[in-house]
This record gives C-alpha cells, sequence and structure tokens, in this order.
C-alpha cells in the first residue's frame, strides 16, 4: 500500500512541477512556435525520464527509430505508462512532436499537463472541432520541419486481449499531411509492469519499432508487424 501510494505521490508532485515548467514556455510572450514545441518536448522527456528512473524501469528498444522526421509513430496503448516510456525513446533521438490526446482528457485531473505540454487536442463530438484540429497540424508540420505526430490508432486504452479496433484518425492524418506512419509496439502490459512498480531489481521493457506502413492499410500492417513483434519476444 505505501509502496503504491508513494509512486503516485511522486509522479503528481513532479507532474505539478513540470506543469509550471511548461507554463513558462506555454505562457512565455517572445518565443516563436518551433522553439516552444521544441522546449515543451524536452521537457515532457525531462519528466518521463525521472519518472523511469524512480520506478526503476529500463526501455529496450528492437528495431530503429527514423532519423527522419515528420513521421506519425502509430503506438498501442495500455498504460498512462505508454507515454512516458515513449518520451523516454524520443529522448534518446532528440525527436520533437506532440501527441494527439482526446479534449476530454484536457478537462480531467492533470489535464493541465496535456494542456501546457504541448499536446494536441481533438473533439470526437464536434465537426467543426475536427477541421480546426487538421488546420492545426497542417499549419505546425508546414512551420517546423523537425516535428513529429504521436498517437494511440486504437483511440483510448484497451484493457482486453490483443489490440483495440483503430479509430480512423491516425490513417486521415498521415494522409492529409504525407506522413510516413511507423508502428511502434510496447511488448510488455504496462499497466501491469506499473502496478508493481518501483522495483528493485531493474525491470526491462521491450519496445518494438518497426518499418513504415501505409495509411490505406494501416490497422492490417499494424497487426502484422505486432504479431512479428510477439514471435521475437518470446
Amino acid at each position: 500500500m505505501l509502496k503504491a501510494l508513494g509512486k503516485y505521490i511522486f509522479m503528481i508532485e513532479l507532474g505539478y512541477k513540470y506543469i509550471n515548467i511548461f507554463k513558462k514556455t506555454f505562457y512565455h510572450p517572445f518565443i516563436s512556435q518551433i522553439p516552444a514545441y521544441t522546449q515543451l518536448s524536452h521537457d515532457r522527456q525531462a519528466y518521463s525520464n525521472k519518472v523511469l528512473d524512480f520506478l526503476n524501469i529500463e526501455v529496450k528498444v528492437i528495431g530503429t527509430i527514423p532519423k527522419e522526421d515528420k513521421i506519425l509513430y502509430a503506438i498501442n496503448h495500455r498504460s498512462l505508462l505508454d507515454i512516458i516510456v515513449m518520451e523516454h525513446i524520443f529522448s534518446k533521438h532528440h525527436k520533437v512532436g506532440a501527441w494527439i490526446a482526446k479534449e476530454e482528457l484536457f478537462n480531467a485531473f492533470y489535464g493541465d499537463f496535456f494542456k501546457f505540454s504541448g499536446c494536441i487536442s481533438v473533439d470526437l463530438e464536434e465537426g467543426k472541432g475536427f477541421l480546426s484540429f487538421f488546420k492545426k497540424i497542417k499549419a505546425t508540420l508546414a512551420k517546423i520541419d523537425t516535428f513529429n505526430i504521436y498517437i494511440f490508432p486504437e483511440g483510448e486504452r484497451y484493457d482486453g486481449v490483443g489490440l483495440g479496433k483503430f479509430q480512423n484518425g491516425a490513417a486521415k492524418i498521415a494522409k492529409a499531411n504525407h506522413l510516413d506512419i511507423i508502428p511502434v509496439f510496447i511488448a510488455e502490459p504496462l499497466e501491469v509492469v506499473f502496478k508493481n512498480a518501483p522495483y528493485e531489481m531493474k525491470k526491462v521493457v521491450h519496445v518494438h519499432v518497426g518499418e513504415k506502413i501505409s495509411s490505406e492499410r494501416l490497422e492490417e500492417e499494424y497487426i502484422e508487424f505486432m504479431n512479428r513483434a510477439k514471435e521475437a519476444n518470446k
């Protein structure tokens, strides 16, 4: 009980500290979009690295993160640790980008973390919201050559066996902006990993990075990649 409580206290206190750090960039009157997104990416990564150090989790990447940018990373989603693990990986490869998150997350507990850290919200219930969302992504990609998009194609956490049904947002974003799609599969069920953290002995989680896949067959090709990754992880 104390072990579980301790990690939540640590993450919440650290999270609020970083919300204040994010705000300094978010509200800065003279900072332009390129350095703003770069700084916010670096700060999210710093937060994530500190959380993983506290939980004593090591991330092993199987595959290669592309050197190129303007890529959409399609990632499976089971736990709040998914973002933290991926930000750790992006920190090692000097990546700048933003997470696509549902509007409701910006209004939930810890919503300020999403709002001020550079995440891009989408209102799934509002037609005009979609138009504004796509315009913002297109404008951001046009201005920032090093920008990347991070998204969970399932749309929300999936606690079943395998993979949840993909929503069509990831494919639409990639197609509309001519982005390559790189599939990423987090092999361990991170909801279980997080439940048992922090660890006395280093806990290793495996993240598989694939070759680019098509927007037209995103779900089918992702499943094929995931199945190969599962075999390799046995």
